[in-house]
């Protein structure tokens, strides 16, 4: 799996994500992250298509909505997401969220189980699970989730589900690692990155990385897709991880987990 790579949250289908994921994958990407309730997963698979990039050497993610959640309805929503890609294995599938109150996500867990067993998919796991429901699966099924994907920005550190999810060797990989844009005039950041003589974006997904979290911003612009992925050339001192980290307020600009249940 990838450390970095394109998420397409909200990138309209058709040309727009087309142009995004061509321009990432021409750009060195090799990781996109989409979902069934994006709308967008046959643009995302367009662009696949028509890539220059051989499938085995792509990382390609979706996720089953809380609306087909359930063992068979998730099986069916498998199908369908991988009709609309065109492709004929998952580099990853995910719960998009746990929506505990349906009570369903532990027999949508047992449908990836089958999934990944039948060699549709080679990777499970889970989005925007807490501690609590990612133990329930661990007591309750097979297979320990291999991801778990979480808001995670420096404003909302999670440091409790990440020590939890290291101990059980669950890869915590962040959306919104930019917080939608929200600190990208934070002052400590901003003094950080002209230190490096990087931009703030790159700081944040920097700091992402030495964190060891797995993390994909999305952008629709193709100077925005190659300036993001331009964190290689340099680290973050520890003084500096630190500051960031300090940032934490527990903030949240996605709904709370144990709250959300929209269908």
């Amino acid at each position: 799996m990838p450390w970095f790579g394109l998420g397409v949250f909200k990138v309209e289908d058709g040309q727009d994500v087309v142009n995004s994921v061509t321009a990432a994958i021409e750009n060195g990407y090799r990781s996109i992250d989409t979902a069934a309730i994006y709308g967008n997963e046959e643009g995302v698979g367009k662009a696949i298509a028509d890539c220059n990039v051989p499938r085995e050497e792509l990382f390609i993610t979706t996720k089953v909505w809380n609306s087909e959640q359930g063992y068979d309805s998730t099986l069916a929503a498998f199908e369908e997401s991988m009709n609309k890609l065109g492709i004929d294995y998952l580099d990853l599938y995910l719960i998009h969220w746990p929506v505990a109150e349906y009570g369903l996500y532990v027999d949508t867990w047992k449908a990836l189980e089958k999934l990944y067993k039948d060699g549709r998919v080679r990777a499970i796991g889970v989005s925007n699970f807490q501690e609590h429901h990612l133990q329930d699966l661990i007591d309750r099924c097979e297979i320990v989730p291999m991801v778990n994907q979480v808001e995670y920005h420096p404003r909302l550190t999670q440091t409790k589900l990440h020590n939890f999810c290291k101990e059980h060797h669950i890869q915590l990989e962040a959306w919104s690692p930019l917080m939608q844009g929200g600190l990208l005039d934070d002052p400590t950041l901003t003094e950080i990155a002209q230190k490096y003589n990087k931009s703030t974006a790159q700081v944040i997904l920097r700091w992402d990385l030495q964190n060891e979290v797995v993390t994909i911003p999305k952008s629709v612009k193709s100077h925005r897709i190659v300036e993001n992925a331009n964190i290689f050339d340099f680290e973050l001192s520890n003084d500096d991880m630190d500051r960031i980290h300090a940032l934490n307020q527990d903030k949240r600009v996605g709904p709370n987990p144990d709250e959300f249940n929209k269908r």
